[in-house]
């Protein structure tokens, strides 16, 4: 069982930066690749990033590469969402979710966040 809690949310002007955090419960948190998803008001959750359980792989949504780093701190049980060149359309929701293999659709991730609300204001 892993618990997660995500933090760093707000609201930004557009071209600004934030850092999420996703803080994990559990002393297996190294085993676990985690990933970063979206959802904006009437719109399907969306893949952001993901990252292995090791850090060595990594995959982007096209939308956020190049402006977005995920990162892992293994001995903190945290995952960073490093967030910049933030536009109005990275306005949602944000979740961070857990699994043991790393993937790129949402129904392949077992354990979820709350979500946090990210705001970029035009």
């Amino acid at each position: 069982q892993v618990q997660l809690v995500e933090s760093g949310g707000g609201l930004v002007q557009a071209g600004g930066s934030l850092r999420l955090s996703c803080a994990a419960s559990g002393r297996t948190f190294s085993s676990y690749a985690m990933g970063w998803f979206r959802q904006a008001p009437g719109k399907e959750r969306e893949f952001v990033t993901a990252i292995s359980a090791s850090g060595s792989t990594i995959y982007y949504a096209d939308s956020v590469k190049g402006r977005f780093t995920i990162s892992r701190d293994n001995a903190k049980n945290t995952v960073y969402l490093q967030m910049n060149s933030l536009k109005p359309e990275d306005t949602a929701v944000y979740y961070c979710a857990a699994d043991r293999r790393v993937g790129l659709r949402k129904n392949e991730y077992d354990y979820w966040g709350q979500g946090t609300q990210v705001t970029v204001s035009s």
